[in-house]
């Protein structure tokens, strides 16, 4: 797959401003003396759905309709970002959407995806059963299948690490939570175009590590899925083509637990009084992890998601793992 350039990713831009401003960044006091050094934070949780996802989204119904492309049904398949950002999407072009979610999903991602129009299909145990479920259901009902990752997906959200890293070219190091790929890939993509040096880490579950796992081995490797508080990482099957463009970018991948995950959580409500869902704060948390080896360095992450469940979130809160 081919990274977008600057001028793609400029026009693109235009596209998402007409839905929601740029996001804010800032670098916040109490988060930097917890890592001993400047912290930087990506607010895509301020976006209109709560994470970047809706960047893609944008851009993927607006390249349709630029081609005369739009279809009558959509149909995708999400753990809830994404999904709302297809729904979104959809709904500002008139399209019927139909998304696929996994049984036991998150109650409050699924009201939101409801909300924007969505109908909701839970079939699955997990995002890669749900996803193989929604192609079969856009084959059966000839309707669009919005893919999870993609080209115009990755344009996209790369309006956001073009306008993060423009707003602090001093970042030394950013932290990127890894789902599907879109949001790392943006960040190489952003990071080309500006010719910024930033180093770009990868930061997957450890309790879904595929996209570790396949780095380290050179090809696709599937892993079991058993994170409860990172449910935008917990993808069970890494995509080919997001590994393609890891491969000679990223510096280096971390592996975030639970338990640092939930502290990563407390430690941005405490820090910045914004709400950060499991995948939101795996950035954060790897930041904590490598923070010895970051002294003096300017560190940026993204806080890409605050659409936590709020029992769940009240239960981390009391200082649950999950």
């Amino acid at each position: 797959m081919k990274l977008p350039s600057l001028e793609e990713i400029v026009a693109a831009s235009a596209v998402v401003y007409r839905a929601m401003p740029p996001t804010p960044q800032y670098r916040w006091a109490t988060s930097s003396l917890r890592l001993g050094t400047d912290c930087w934070f990506k607010h895509e949780n301020h976006s209109p759905v709560g994470a970047f996802k809706i960047r893609g989204g944008l851009t993927f119904f607006e390249a349709l309709r630029a081609r005369g492309a739009l279809p009558a049904a959509v149909i995708s398949a999400t753990r809830g970002n994404h999904g709302q950002s297809v729904a979104w999407s959809a709904r500002a072009h008139g399209v019927r959407c139909m998304i696929v979610v996994p049984l036991g999903n998150s109650v409050e991602k699924n009201s939101a995806m409801r909300a924007l129009g969505a109908e909701l299909v839970e079939h699955g145990d997990d995002f890669q059963a749900s996803r193989e479920h929604a192609a079969a259901l856009a084959l059966q009902q000839g309707a669009l299948m919005v893919p999870s990752f993609g080209a115009e997906l990755v344009r996209g959200v790369a309006t956001g690490w073009w306008e993060f890293f423009r707003a602090a070219p001093a970042l030394d190091v950013v932290y990127v939570p890894i789902g599907l790929g879109s949001g790392i890939c943006a960040a190489i993509a952003a990071k080309r175009a500006l010719g910024h040096p930033v180093r770009i880490v990868g930061v997957v579950s450890r309790h879904a590590s595929t996209y570790a796992d396949s780095l380290a081995a050179g090809k696709v490797v599937a892993a079991p899925v058993s994170t409860v508080l990172a449910d935008g990482m917990a993808c069970r099957v890494a995509e080919s083509d997001a590994l393609d463009i890891l491969r000679p970018h990223v510096d280096h991948v971390v592996q975030v637990d639970d338990a640092e995950v939930a502290e990563a959580m407390r430690a941005i409500f405490a820090d910045t009084h914004n709400v950060a869902e499991g995948a939101g704060a795996a950035g954060f948390a790897a930041a904590l992890q490598e923070r010895a080896q970051n002294r003096g360095q300017v560190v940026g992450t993204v806080l890409s998601g605050g659409n936590v469940d709020s029992a769940m979130f009240a239960r981390v809160l009391s200082g649950a793992t999950a």
